[in-house]
């Protein structure tokens, strides 16, 4: 397993996309010299997106805990997340009543800016559904792990509806040796129980790659063979690259630990172009 300098990769393409948790920050905040990564890419005049599952925030939130940091070159518009693709699935298809969530009052931003009804799981009366019309699972947090899941489970099995999960991840480090639970294995949890297909957005899926893709040729023509995608975790970052037809560069700053990348590699026959510590050089 050959692992190469971030800076001698990046060089050879136009555009990076970059996942976030993992790849830019981790438990510990932004990842050490992540600022002179996003220098080298001014330098030479390489375009970047930040493409992340993260549903809990919106992009001014995401894009202002870089500049806290120090990262001024990452503004909202930057900032490519699963919620966005999610609240434009909302627009389109829910036209009235009321949209049930998972997650932190503040991650119901995206809910919230459709201009319909939006209502946190723990405030449902399983006997009054009649005005629920879709149900989004956006955050981990913010709800009781044991009542609110049974809830949205009989919800689920109570009364049809369309049901978004904004965020695909389903795990997520928060030390060196450990992880947690993402909502999206949550999700997959619940698809099981209830035996019905959810909507996903984020990655893998092609939807915020073609995203990204578009705001890049909006500007200027880049083609596919000249974008780059960076991501910690080969199931959803790599083949989601991968899929999309463009090269990648798994990391192993973040899910994918060194120890584990080359039977990971092997066992799921998900093969990342390039492999790299991190994208500090």
């Amino acid at each position: 397993m050959k692992i190469k300098e971030f800076s001698e990769i990046a060089l050879n393409y136009k555009a990076i996309f970059f996942d976030a948790y993992g790849v830019l920050k981790n438990y510990n905040g932004l990842i050490p010299g992540i600022s002179e990564t996003f220098d080298m890419l001014l330098e030479n005049d390489i375009d970047f997106y930040i493409l992340t599952n993260d549903a809990s925030r919106s992009p001014e939130q995401l894009a202002a805990s870089y500049n806290s940091k120090g990262i001024s070159c990452i503004t909202p518009d930057k900032v490519i997340s699963s919620g966005m693709l999610a609240r434009e699935y909302l627009q389109y298809k829910v036209k009235h009543g009321a949209v049930v969530y998972l997650g932190t009052e503040s991650s119901a931003h995206y809910l919230q800016s459709t201009g319909l009804k939006t209502l946190s799981v723990k405030d449902v009366d399983l006997n009054d559904l009649e005005q629920i019309q879709a149900l989004v699972f956006l955050d981990d947090e913010g709800f009781s792990w044991q009542h609110d899941i049974n809830k949205v489970v009989n919800i689920l099995r109570k009364k049809n509806m369309s049901v978004i999960v904004a965020n695909t991840d389903i795990s997520y480090p928060v030390s060196k040796s450990e992880i947690s639970i993402a909502i999206g294995g949550l999700a997959d949890m619940v698809e099981e129980i209830i035996g019905k297909v959810f909507i996903r957005f984020g990655k893998p899926d092609a939807q915020m790659f073609m995203f990204a893709y578009e705001k890049l040729n909006a500007k200027k023509t880049i083609r596919k063979d000249e974008i780059l995608m960076v991501g910690d975790t080969l199931k959803t970052d790599i083949i989601g690259g991968n899929k999309f037809g463009i090269d990648t560069v798994l990391v192993l700053s973040g899910n994918t630990i060194a120890e584990q990348a080359k039977i990971k590699i092997s066992s799921t026959g998900i093969i990342p172009t390039y492999i790299c510590e991190s994208v500090v050089s």
